[in-house]
């Protein structure tokens, strides 16, 4: 249990919802209903003044096994700060539909900048990246975040799009080192493995 009794989830398991799911499930019951007994309490609510660094979510948010990091916290128009720095929206804005086209939310992408002074625009961006959902209920107080780290940076910095600040690069398992050398052998390297004689 993690502190205000919400649920951090055991070994094996990790929670990694589609954006209809977090929406419909999870921030829907959240603006919804008015007791907070009524909805599921395993996404927890950050409502400090200034968020935690990234970093230090850990403890604080509900942590999936996929190293994301799930919140509410009030709706903020301004820059959110920490302690070392800002979120800063970059204009993005997806909508979040439905199987069967019904819009139910929208998606607003910001990535962290390191700056001491807690300042826009000064400051150096990071890997750190938050996804920030919004019910389409108009005048909801309240959004779910979800926060990770971009590993890689494979894309040209030019040419930014969903896609470069998207997480699905990074959920996926990385190869090991047989894995690599197996799929750098040619046909010739593959031909003599397989004639080779099996151990008793």
């Amino acid at each position: 249990m993690m502190a205000g009794g919400n649920v951090n989830l055991p070994p094996g398991f990790y929670f990694s919802p589609t954006d209809e799911e977090l929406v419909l499930h999870f921030l829907y019951s959240k603006v919804s209903l008015p007791s907070p007994c009524h909805h599921p309490n395993i996404i927890p609510d950050l409502l400090h003044v200034s968020l935690p660094d990234p970093w230090e979510l850990n403890g604080k948010a509900l942590s999936s096994g996929n190293q994301h990091y799930y919140f509410f916290t009030k709706e903020n128009k301004e820059n959110k700060v920490t302690e070392n720095g800002y979120w800063n929206e970059i204009g993005m804005t997806e909508a979040i539909v439905t199987a069967v086209g019904k819009k139910v939310g929208t998606k607003k992408y910001l990535v962290f900048h390191l700056n001491p002074n807690g300042e826009a625009p000064h400051g150096s961006e990071t890997g750190w990246v938050m996804q920030e959902y919004h019910h389409h209920q108009s005048g909801s107080k309240w959004v779910l975040c979800k926060v990770y780290e971009r590993k890689s940076n494979n894309f040209d910095q030019s040419q930014r799009g969903e896609n470069y600040y998207s997480d699905e690069d990074d959920s996926g398992t990385e190869l090991s080192w047989e894995d690599q050398v197996f799929l750098s052998l040619d046909d010739d390297d593959l031909e003599e493995i397989i004639s080779l004689p099996l151990p008793n």
